[in-house]
């Protein structure tokens, strides 16, 4: 199999097939020939065949007619026709001969047989038209609606509710938007409520990449999307979140600020317009924080998104604590972009080179990633990411219409970090950090965390704070002051294996690598505990000279938290991400060939936390399983001028939050939904 392009490319290898549909990587990698939708096919091809066959009725009648006075021609007549002096005249018959007078009846409905015909053909060839015309300008028809498999949310307030509000909070058109977010102003509702729930809805038309979308309240990041990939005629999406977790901030002024950077251009001319209402109502909802604090950039002063971009900026806080705090929980946003975007396929940083002839160089710092959580300097959590797929990611014919697991709401995992708190309610400023760290393997297979990674995570949490209900200012909650906690928290322990495979000529032919990790962390401080175990297993193989990756990937984990004495005061958290995917790029009769395969996974099993979970998403006990399935190709003939793709993809989902159960399977084939099955059933 020959090489696939001349020049190596300088995209990421799952966002090879992306780039060559959208037409950026030249040379083998050209976009194949425009064709028409089917709809304008459709609003062609209909009104011809109509008139044509119309043309063949006029056309066989005009013949029947000629016919017809061909024949009254040569029948015998009783009227003699000559020409005399005045003109063409009838000669009455002879006396005794017996003639009757013509029959102009005939000759009288043609030409209104003409115009009833002639009425008819506009009427066939123009009530397809408007039938057609009406469906393109139709929402079920203009628009393919995109959309997120997950536990329905209704923004509908209950009948016996005392507030029944909403409120626009945006309605803007991100075109090209890199450094220019929407910002904007909220004034909370008159009424008295303890629930808020927020509806995005986004339409875009063209062609475009996926982006992400970050809403802010002041310096508070509250919420981070992603966007579908749009088709030439529109697609729409909807997504309902519950935001109570904020209540502290809903009940005041806030400024909101929504970034979505996007790039409008000849090439990309997508833009997304996008709206989010929130609704406001009385449920008797749970206790949320009383205090919500930023682990951010904090510049919503300067009308910016406040996220970290890390390695290059140090992602990094200081607050100082009140005393009343009974319980402090961090929540974690963090994906990568770019070169981390897909750090799960990384490669070993000595390996990045091994099918630079062919492929380009490859990423590295290994497919192992660590988001720490330090105070003080000292680890107080971890976090191992769940491997988000977005809608452009591994092949986009995968993602239409149903987007990747939580591509439209990514979760936040939570660290309990109470037992920090008798250190952090002394009265003095704490420092809060994240740090994103890989692997650095040596020659000899062993590897040790490294602060080196590529470029980039986008990084920000919440510190939510919960108050003890004691009025009293002099009965500090922590009797120890400055207290540290009790911290087991060994290295991770690391099994880490290598092989590349050589021709007789000495070039790579294929390279197999594997991670396995481990780890324990234990905090303990004033008889409450946090414990996580974690476990990682990683295997990447890379074949054909590199133009076949496969990546095998399991990550489970388990988190205790809560007081250790007293009934049922232990919060309880399980989690697994299973992941396979398998990409590969070749020539068929010297045209481009993609074929992709992917089965993915999220499992989570969770007691509740206090509040509203920014990881489970709900306030109490969930049980949640969901699997993505698929295969997906792409085909161009050697001249780039023709090309076909093709996508299947299966979702099954089910969850139970507090009693309630939500079951639903989907399958879809070629953007469209061939299957859909969905059972409810309420507490």
């Amino acid at each position: 199999m020959a090489s696939i392009s001349s020049t190596p490319p300088s995209v990421s290898r799952y966002r090879l097939a992306q780039a060559i549909i959208f037409n950026e990587i030249t040379h083998n990698f050209q976009l194949a020939g425009k064709s028409t939708s089917p709809e304008w096919n459709l609003l062609v091809t209909v009104p011809v065949a109509v008139g044509f066959a119309v043309w063949l009725v006029l056309k066989s009648y005009r013949r029947r007619s000629h016919s017809r006075l061909l024949s009254d021609s040569n029948c015998p007549c009783d009227t003699v026709n000559f020409q005399n002096e005045k003109g063409s005249a009838n000669l009455p018959p002879e006396k005794g001969s017996s003639l009757e007078a013509p029959d102009h009846s005939q000759s009288a409905r043609r030409p209104h047989i003409l115009r009833k015909i002639i009425l008819m053909t506009a009427m066939l060839v123009l009530l397809p038209v408007v039938w057609l015309c009406s469906l393109l300008v139709s929402p079920s028809f203009a628009l393919l609606e995109v959309f997120q498999v997950y536990h329905p949310v209704s923004v509908k307030a209950p009948s016996e509710s005392f507030c029944n509000e909403s409120i626009l909070l945006m309605s803007h058109v991100f075109g090209f938007s890199y450094g220019h977010p929407f910002v904007g102003f909220y004034e909370p509702p008159c009424c008295s409520f303890d629930t808020v729930r927020i509806n995005l809805t986004v339409t875009s038309r063209g062609r475009q990449f996926d982006r992400l979308g970050y809403m802010y309240l002041g310096d508070v990041e509250v919420f981070r999307t992603s966007t579908a990939e749009p088709t030439t005629n529109g697609i729409i999406w909807s997504y309902i979140k519950d935001m109570s977790q904020y209540n502290v901030l809903w009940k005041e002024r806030q400024k909101i600020i929504f970034e979505l950077g996007n790039l409008v251009n000849d090439l990309y001319t997508g833009s997304f317009n996008v709206t989010v209402m929130a609704y406001f109502s009385q449920e008797e909802n749970v206790t949320t924080a009383d205090v919500v604090l930023p682990i951010s950039a904090r510049n919503s002063a300067r009308n910016s998104s406040s996220a970290f971009i890390v390695p290059s900026q140090e992602a990094k806080v200081s607050y100082k604590l009140e005393s009343q705090v009974s319980r402090a929980i961090v929540s974690v946003s963090a994906c990568g972009q770019a070169t981390e975007e897909f750090w799960w396929s990384n490669v070993f940083s000595s390996d990045t080179e091994t099918f630079d002839n062919d492929l380009g160089e490859l990423y590295g710092y290994s497919p192992f990633r660590e988001i720490q959580l330090y105070i003080d300097g000292t680890l107080a959590g971890v976090v191992w990411p769940f491997p988000i797929i977005f809608t452009g990611g591994v092949s986009p014919g995968f993602w239409r219409p149903i987007v990747g697991t939580d591509a439209f709401d990514l979760r936040a995992p939570e660290i309990d970090i109470t037992p920090f708190l008798p250190l952090l309610t002394d009265g003095f400023y704490h420092s809060f950090e994240f740090k994103v760290v890989g692997l650095d393997v040596s020659d000899n297979e062993t590897a040790t965390l490294s602060n080196i990674i590529g470029s980039y995570w986008v990084v920000s949490g919440n510190i939510f704070l919960y108050l003890s209900d004691s009025s009293d200012a002099q009965s500090p909650v922590h009797a120890t002051f400055s207290q540290e906690p009790e911290i087991i928290a060994p290295a991770p322990t690391f099994t880490i294996t290598r092989e590349l495979e050589q021709n007789n000529t000495g070039g790579n032919v294929s390279l197999e690598y594997s991670v396995v990790a481990e780890r324990t962390i234990m905090i303990q401080s004033s008889g409450f505990l946090w414990k996580q175990r974690l476990s990682f297993s990683n295997t990447g193989l890379f074949n054909q000279q590199g133009r076949s990756q496969k990546t095998l990937q399991h990550t489970s984990g388990s988190a205790l938290s809560g007081y250790l004495e007293g009934d049922n005061n232990i919060n309880e958290l399980s989690f697994e991400y299973p992941l396979f995917v398998n990409t590969t790029y070749g020539e068929i009769d010297g045209g481009l060939a993609i074929d992709a395969r992917m089965r993915r996974g999220l499992e989570i099993n969770s007691s509740g936390m206090p509040g509203i979970s920014t990881y489970t998403l709900t306030s109490g006990p969930l049980h949640l399983h969901t699997a993505q399935w698929g295969q997906s190709s792409y085909r161009s003939t050697a001249d780039n001028k023709n090309s076909t793709s093709f996508g299947d993809t299966s979702d099954t989902f089910e969850s139970d939050v507090g009693g309630g159960v939500y079951r639903r399977f989907v399958h879809a084939i070629n953007g469209s939904v061939i299957s859909d099955k969905k059972n409810r059933i309420e507490d």
